[in-house]
């Protein structure tokens, strides 16, 4: 079974937490991340800095951070189908922090 091979092209930050992401086969997507900026992984990039080292990882071909935060490129081309799973995600991150604090 295969699946298609999604590369980030280039993107841009467009907002607080948003950026638009281009991939090689001309999809483009606009994402706010900021739902999701939760748990030990994602919640540093809620930091404006942070998250403003956004990059392109030249060996996997998406986002990534200097914190060692990345995204799979898959799930950035397909925002619009995982969106709320991932806000989801981010929830129960969200409240496994609450319940340790």
């Amino acid at each position: 079974m295969s699946h298609p091979i999604h590369r980030v092209r280039s993107f841009a930050i467009v907002g607080h937490y948003t950026l638009r992401v281009d991939f090689e086969d001309g999809v483009s997507r606009t994402i706010d991340f900021s739902p999701i900026l939760e748990g030990e992984v994602y919640g540093p990039l809620r930091d404006p800095v942070v998250f403003d080292r956004v990059h392109i990882d030249p060996e996997t071909h998406t986002l990534a951070w200097p914190s060692g935060a990345d995204f799979d490129p898959a799930t950035l081309h397909d925002w619009p189908d995982v969106e709320e799973a991932m806000k989801a995600m981010a929830r129960r991150w969200a409240e496994l922090a609450s319940a340790r604090a």
